[in-house]
């Protein structure tokens, strides 16, 4: 029963992180777009008024009109909509997420001996500390470093080099496949923290001052779009961290690593191609085309880096029956797909359960090799083989 729960808070914990994650994304990526695409407003009025900047557009049959005021409009509505709460419910979401799934079964998910053997609470503490650290050392870097020359150049810089040395040593420390999420949990706690440690507070004290016609600290926005900015350039790192699970050919690589340092850094590149491309269409910079180039490139050498090695040959018998696979199944599924562990809903332990997952059996220990879980079971070649000459000869049971 314990497992079956898990199954429903899994699933249902990444429904709704996915459904804020898009929420989230879509609004800093619409506010990055805006920034880029407003132009001097062409009313007088508007610039009496003290508006920077217009955009007009056009969207589900009607026209829309937002401006962007320099400092403040000449009085500030009673109501102001705050975008956050994208940001703390997709990083709550995430948070429990990642409970249920990794550390509520640290030896399973976040522990593989042949990367590191050690206990559970101390992979679990490790796991956290990675959220907290990383935040902590970021933070720094910005708050120490931000304001000054060149600012932006030596916290982009630093903050690099921290992330590939967070990417480099989880994968050192973890299961491929926690470290690669793990990274990801981390940028997105730096994300959220920037929300909520500077962004939304700083804006709070804008309005406050606004409201009681004090005059505002400049800081206070120039840390939120500092800090707004970094957000945008994690996003795609991200996303890929958070897919990353699904495809073993990269958090299993030998190198693991430096598949993951290199995605981060093509998606990075990606996304600075689309932050400019808007200003060049509006004559502000040259076309950002060189940065959507670097990060094909990236990814293309990847892809050629990571392309499989020819898989050995296994003779196997023509004929395989079920009297051959079950064994293998007993020995190396049952132990997570059996009566007292029914991981994913999933039994092992009967030949009509077998039968009725042959097709997830198939794929998963075959065909992307994800089962068993970092090979803790130690399955072979010769049984994978196996395993799949049955699927393919019928999958029959008698």
């Amino acid at each position: 029963m314990e497992t079956y729960l898990l199954d429903w808070a899994n699933l249902l914990l990444r429904w709704l992180h996915v459904i804020v994650a898009i929420a989230w994304i879509g609004s800093s990526f619409y506010f990055v777009f805006l920034d880029s695409s407003l132009t001097p407003p062409q009313d007088e009025q508007l610039r009496r008024e003290g508006v920077s900047g217009e955009l007009w557009a056009v969207h589900g049959g009607g026209f829309y009109h937002p401006v962007k005021y320099a400092v403040a409009p000449p009085k500030l509505p009673d109501h102001l909509h705050w975008f956050y709460w994208e940001s703390y419910t997709t990083w709550l979401s995430g948070f429990a997420l990642f409970l249920v799934s990794y550390l509520w079964s640290p030896s399973v998910y976040l522990i593989d001996p042949k990367v590191m053997a050690w206990s559970p609470p101390a992979a679990i503490a490790t796991a956290l500390g990675f959220l907290v650290v990383f935040w902590l050392l970021y933070d720094l870097i910005c708050r120490t470093l931000g304001q000054t020359r060149n600012g932006d150049a030596k916290v982009g810089a630093l903050v690099a080099v921290l992330v590939a040395l967070a990417a480099w040593l989880a994968t050192e420390l973890f299961a491929g496949r926690a470290a690669f999420l793990l990274v990801g949990a981390m940028l997105a706690t730096a994300m959220s923290a920037n929300v909520f440690v500077w962004i939304i507070p700083g804006q709070r004290k804008v309005v406050a001052a606004l409201r009681q016609g004090q005059p505002v600290d400049p800081v206070h926005g120039q840390r939120g779009k500092q800090r707004s900015v970094h957000n945008t350039y994690f996003t795609l790192p991200v996303l890929f961290a958070m897919l990353s699970n699904h495809y073993s050919f990269t958090y299993g690589h030998e190198h693991n690593g430096l598949v993951l340092i290199g995605m981060m850094a093509a998606g990075a590149a990606i996304r600075q191609f689309f932050v400019l491309r808007h200003g060049f269409k509006l004559g502000r910079n040259r076309h950002p085309w060189p940065y959507a180039a670097v990060g094909v490139a990236l990814l293309l050498a990847l892809i050629a880096w990571l392309k499989p090695a020819p898989a050995p040959v296994v003779a196997v018998p023509e004929t395989v029956g079920f009297a051959q696979v079950q064994p293998v199944l007993a020995q190396r599924c049952v132990m997570c797909h059996g009566e007292a562990l029914q991981s994913k809903g999933v039994r092992l332990d009967s030949p009509a359960e077998v039968q009725r997952h042959a097709q997830a059996v198939y794929q998963q220990v075959v065909v992307t090799r994800l089962m068993p879980m970092n090979n803790a079971t130690g399955i072979t070649e010769e049984e994978r083989a196996l395993v799949g000459a049955w699927f393919k000869g019928g999958a029959r049971i008698d």
